[in-house]
C-alpha cells in the first residue's frame, strides 16, 4: 500500500517539485548539475570506509549511505517474508558461513530466533495455514520442514525429496491451499516438484532443458503456476490439474521473483540480468511493458533487479538493484502505463525486498551488510578455531543487515533519490569522467579517439592482497607486518612497480575466483555466480561447482565477456588460458566452451594447473609473441593467465609456497621483457591485476590488491593512489582500443589516466632473475604438509581456503610467528553533519519515522 500522503498523485506532485521530464523513461528527480556535483564529491575520496559526508565508500568505487535503521543479521540473507500472522519478519541466510533462518519482530526490530540449518539455497514459504515452514536443503535434495508459532520455528525434520546422488537441488518454494501440498523447484534439476510433506512423496514435472526453474508462483484460483527460467529468458505456465507445461511467456535475462496482480490477469517478474521487470498480460501471453531500474534510462547491464514486492493494494512496485545498492520503486496503479518515484538507498548488495504490513515500512535484506573492511587478520595460523564472526576470510567476511524503512512521503522520496545519484559514480549516457586527464595523455577521452597505443596485454594472476607483496615499499600504503613476499622474493612485481608506476589503491570487485574470473572479463558477475559460489566454496556435494569461466551458460551475463566486445568493435583478441579447459595431459591441446574464443586462443597454452610451472607459461607465450611479430599480426587485446602464485600450500613434493611466487614473479618478468623488446613495444600497455585477493590479509580492504601498468606511456617512478579498480583496468583499454563499455561498472570506473604520460621513454624492460630458489620443495617435515596432501588444489579455490592461508603464511613466517592486532575497516558509524538544507531535509524525515530510528546500523 502505498503511504497515505503519498497515496494521490504522487507522480504529478513530485515532478512538480523536482522538475521531472515527462517524457523519460525513467525520471530523475535529481538535476544533470546536482547529480554531477555529487559525483565530483564521490570522485576526491580515496580509501574505502567512512568518508566525510557519512557515506562508506566501497572498493569499487560506488558509495553507501542506507536509509532507515539497520539491524545486522548473519551470513548473506538471500529471501525473506513477514510471518502469516504480520508480527514478524523471517530470513533466510545461504552465504558462506553459517546457513540459518532467524526471526525479527516487526515492532521492536529486534532479532527473536535464530536456527541453524544445514545447506539452504534460495527459497521458503509458509504453509496455507501459517503453522508450517519448508525451507529448501539445496544440494542435499532435501527440505527441511519447522514448525511455527509466534516468530520461532521449531521441531526441525529434513526430509528427502529425492536421494542425495540425484541431482534437482530445491530452490524456489510456494505452499498450494490444499493441506501439505507445496509446489518445490529443481533448479539444477530443471522440473517442478509437487511435495506431499506428509506422505513425503514427490510428482515431478520436466521443464525445458537447462532452464534453471528459480522461482515459483500460484493463481488465486490455485490452478495454475508461473515458475521463473532462471537460465531461459522465460516464465512457464503449469496446468495444475493436467500437471503439464501449457504455454511459456517470453521475459528478459534472468527472470527470478514474480508477483501477480489484479486475481491471475497480470505478472511482474523481476529479470535481474537486463536491468528490469517485465509486466506480462496473461491472457494474450506478451508484454505489456518492460520497466527499467536503473538509475539513467541508457544505463547498460547491471543493476541486477533480482527480488521485487508488490504493496498489498497493488498500486506500488518495489525492486531491488542488487549491484547498484538501491530499491526502485514504481507508481503502477494504471496497468502498463507504470511511473517511477524515484530511488531508496540501500546498504551492499540488497537480495530481497518486502513491504510491511499495511504497507506503512518497507523492508530490505542487504546481502553484503554496510561496508567494507580490511583483514589483517585473515587468512591467518589459527582461524581454524576461531569462531566464524572473529574469521576474517573474505568470502564470510560481510555480514548483512536488514533495514527498516517508513514508506516514504514524496518529501523523502526527493532526498533519497538524490542520495541515490550520489552514491553512484555512474553518469548519464556513460560519459568518461576526463578531470584526471592531462592534455597529450595517451588513454582517450572518449570511445573512438585515437590512441598511439594499439595493443594491450591483460595478464590475470592469482589470489594475492597489495601487503602480501608491496607491503614491503616504503614510498606506498603497505604494512610491512603482512607482506609475505617481499623484494628478495618478488624482484620483477618490486622493479616492475618502481620503474614504472606503484598503485597502492587498486582493488578488485570480487570475493573469490568464481566471481573474480567473471568480473575481470566481464565487469560483472550475474546473480547466478553472486548466489551460488556460497555454495560451492563452503563444500557441500558440488553440485554446484565451479560456476565461473564458461562452466555454465547460465554464469554469462547478457552483456558479454571483453571478447564479446572486442569482436563488436572489430578489434582482434587472443587468450592464453583464460576461459580455456585444459587437457588431462600436459601438451596435448586444451578447448574452449566459448564460442567467441575459438579460434582466439592457444591450445597449447596451459591454464590453472599447480603442477606446471609458470615460467614454462611464459616460455609458450614468448614463441608466439615471435610468431605474431613474423606474420605481423599481434591482436589489439591479447589476454594472459599466470596462476602460480596461488601456490601448492605446503604439499609434500610441490614447489614451496615462497618458490611458487618467485617462478610466478620471474615469468612475469620474462614477459615483460620480451614484449618491450618487440617490434610492438612502442604502441603496447601491460596491464596486471589479480583475479581477486581472497587468499591474504591487508590492511586496508581485503579487496585491495597487486595491479601493475607497464607502457613506454606509463609514468615513470611514482605512486598513483587514485582509486581504481578491476573495472578501471577494463575501461582503459576500453578506451585504448575504442570498445565500448559492457557493463554500468566499467562504464563508471575511473580511466587510468594517471598512470600515463604524453612521451614515451622506449627503453626495454630488464629482466630481473631469481633471488630465491624457485625450484625448492616442500619437505615432510614443513607444517601443514599432512594437511596439504588433503587439499583439492586441482582447481582454483576448491580447497579450504581458511586452512590453506593458514598453511602459506606459517610457511613463510613461522608456525609461531605472533599475529597482528586486528584492524577493521568502518562498519558501524555515526552520519556526520552536512549542510543545512540537507539538515532540514532529513529531519522532516524523521518527524515521520518510528521511535528510535536513527538511521544508524545498530
Amino acid at each position: 500500500m502505498i503511504h497515505r500522503s503519498l497515496r494521490n498523485n504522487l507522480f504529478f506532485f513530485l515532478m512538480a517539485i523536482v522538475g521531472w521530464d515527462v517524457a523519460s523513461p525513467i525520471l530523475s528527480i535529481v538535476t544533470a548539475q546536482e547529480a554531477q556535483q555529487a559525483q565530483e564529491t564521490n570522485r576526491t575520496l580515496r580509501l574505502p570506509g567512512i568518508q566525510p559526508s557519512g557515506s562508506v565508500l566501497l572498493p569499487n568505487g560506488w558509495s553507501i549511505r542506507a536509509a532507515g535503521t539497520q539491524v545486522s543479521v548473519g551470513d548473506f540473507p538471500v529471501h525473506m517474508e513477514v510471518t502469516p500472522d504480520k508480527k514478524f519478519l523471517a530470513v533466510l541466510h545461504a552465504g558462506y558461513g553459517e546457513h540459518e533462518l532467524i526471526f525479527l519482530e516487526l515492532a521492536t526490530q529486534r532479532m527473536v530466533s535464530r536456527t541453524i540449518l544445514p545447506q539452504v539455497y534460495y527459497g521458503f514459504d509458509f504453509s496455507a495455514d501459517g503453522k508450517q515452514i519448508l525451507i529448501s536443503g539445496a544440494e542435499y535434495e532435501s527440505l527441511h520442514l519447522l514448525d511455527y508459532e509466534s516468530g520461532a520455528a521449531t521441531n526441525l525434520r529434513s526430509q528427502q525429496l529425492l536421494p542425495k546422488e540425484k541431482t534437482f537441488v530445491p530452490c524456489g518454494i510456494k505452499s498450494l491451499a490444499a493441506p501439505n501440498q507445496w509446489l518445490v523447484c529443481g533448479v539444477l534439476g530443471h522440473q517442478l516438484a509437487r511435495w506431499d510433506s506428509v506422505q513425503q512423496k514427490a510428482d515431478f514435472l520436466s521443464l525445458p532443458e537447462n532452464s534453471y526453474p528459480y522461482a515459483v508462483c500460484v493463481s488465486p484460483d490455485g490452478k495454475t503456476a508461473w515458475v521463473s527460467l532462471w537460465a531461459q529468458r522465460a516464465v512457464a505456465e503449469v496446468d495444475l490439474e493436467a500437471w503439464k507445461v501449457v504455454r511459456t511467456l517470453e521475459t528478459r535475462s534472468h527472470p527470478c521473483e514474480m508477483a501477480i496482480l489484479d486475481a491471475g490477469r497480470w505478472l511482474l517478474v523481476a529479470c535481474a540480468d537486463d536491468n528490469s521487470v517485465v509486466l506480462l498480460d496473461l491472457e494474450s501471453g506478451l508484454q505489456k511493458e518492460v520497466l527499467q531500474t536503473a538509475l539513467y534510462a541508457q544505463a547498460k547491464n547491471g543493476s541486477t533487479p533480482s527480488s521485487i514486492a508488490v504493496s498489498e493494494d497493488g498500486n506500488s512496485l518495489l525492486a531491488a538493484n542488487a549491484d547498484n545498492n538501491n530499491l526502485a520503486i514504481f507508481d503502477i496503479r494504471e496497468r502498463g502505463k507504470s511511473k517511477s518515484l524515484g530511488f531508496i538507498p540501500a546498504g551492499w548488495y540488497p537480495t530481497s525486498v518486502r513491504f510491511g504490513p499495511g504497507g506503512e515500512r518497507i523492508l530490505v535484506a542487504n546481502g553484503k551488510g554496510l561496508a567494507s573492511k580490511a583483514n589483517p587478520q585473515g587468512p591467518r595460523p589459527g582461524q581454524k578455531e576461531l569462531p566464524p564472526s572473529v574469521r576474517q576470510y573474505i568470502a564470510g567476511l560481510y555480514q548483512g543487515t536488514i533495514g527498516f524503512l517508513p514508506t516514504p512521503t514524496p518529501q523523502q522520496m526527493a532526498v533519497h533519490t538524490r542520495q541515490a545519484f550520489a552514491n553512484s559514480p555512474l553518469q548519464e549516457k556513460s560519459a568518461v569522467r576526463t578531470q584526471t586527464r592531462t592534455e597529450g595523455n595517451p588513454i582517450p577521452a572518449k570511445v573512438g579517439d585515437p590512441s598511439p597505443i594499439k595493443h594491450c596485454f591483460y595478464i590475470v594472476k592469482e589470489n594475492r592482497t597489495y601487503d602480501q607483496v608491496f607491503g614491503d615499499m616504503p614510498v606506498g600504503n603497505g604494512d610491512p607486518n603482512l607482506c609475505l613476499f617481499p623484494e628478495a622474493v618478488t624482484p620483477n612485481h618490486h622493479r616492475l612497480a618502481s620503474d614504472f608506476v606503484l598503485l597502492d589503491n587498486c582493488y578488485v570487485e570480487s570475493e573469490v575466483s568464481a566471481d573474480g574470473h567473471e568480473w575481470s572479463m566481464a565487469a560483472y558477475a550475474t546473480d547466478y555466480v553472486e548466489r551460488s559460489w556460497p555454495l560451492s566454496y563452503r563444500k557441500g556435494l558440488d553440485k554446484f561447482g565451479y560456476p565461473s569461466e564458461g562452466k555454465r551458460q547460465i554464469a554469462f551475463p547478457s552483456s558479454g565477456y571483453i571478447w564479446d566486445a572486442c569482436k563488436k568493435a572489430g578489434v582482434d583478441y587472443f587468450s592464453f588460458g583464460e576461459f580455456v579447459d585444459n587437457a588431462v595431459v600436459a601438451g596435448e591441446p586444451a578447448t574452449t566452451k566459448v564460442e567467441a574464443l575459438r579460434g582466439h586462443f592457444d591450445p597449447l597454452y596451459r591454464s590453472y594447473d599447480l603442477n606446471y610451472r609458470d615460467v614454462r607459461r611464459a616460455d609458450r607465450f614468448i614463441e608466439r609473441l615471435k610468431q605474431f611479430e613474423q606474420e605481423d599480426n599481434l591482436p589489439g587485446l591479447v589476454i594472459m593467465r599466470l596462476p602460480n602464485d596461488h601456490t601448492s600450500g605446503t604439499k609434500v613434493g610441490a614447489p614451496t609456497p615462497t618458490a611458487m611466487v618467485a617462478d610466478n614473479d620471474l615469468a612475469l618478468g620474462m614477459v615483460v621483457d620480451a614484449i618491450s623488446r618487440s617490434k610492438y613495444w612502442k604502441e603496447s600497455a601491460i596491464f596486471v591485476v589479480e583475479d581477486d585477493a581472497q587468499n591474504g590479509a591487508d590492511h586496508v580492504d581485503a579487496h585491495r590488491s597487486v595491479a601493475l601498468v607497464i607502457s613506454p606511456y606509463s609514468r615513470r617512478m611514482g605512486v598513483d593512489s587514485e582509486l581504481y579498480s578491476t573495472a578501471s583496468i577494463l575501461r582503459t583499454m576500453e578506451l585504448i582500443l575504442g570498445i565500448e563499455p559492457m557493463t554500468q561498472f566499467d562504464a563508471a570506473a575511473t580511466p587510468m589516466y594517471g598512470c600515463f604520460q604524453a612521451t614515451a621513454e622506449l627503453a626495454p624492460y630488464d629482466l630481473q632473475p631469481a633471488q630465491v630458489d624457485v625450484n625448492e620443495v616442500n619437505q615432510p617435515t614443513a607444517w601443514g604438509a599432512d594437511l596439504s596432501e588433503q587439499l583439492d588444489l586441482s582447481q582454483e579455490d576448491a580447497a579450504d581456503d581458511l586452512l590453506f592461508g593458514d598453511i602459506v603464511w606459517r610457511s613463510v613466517k613461522g608456525a609461531d610467528h605472533p599475529m597482528p592486532a586486528p584492524v577493521r575497516a568502518a562498519f558501524v558509524f555515526q552520519h556526520l553533519e552536512e549542510d543545512e538544507e540537507e539538515d532540514e531535509e532529513r529531519e522532516d524525515e524523521e518527524e515521520s519515522a518510528e521511535p528510535g530510528r536513527t538511521g544508524t546500523p545498530r
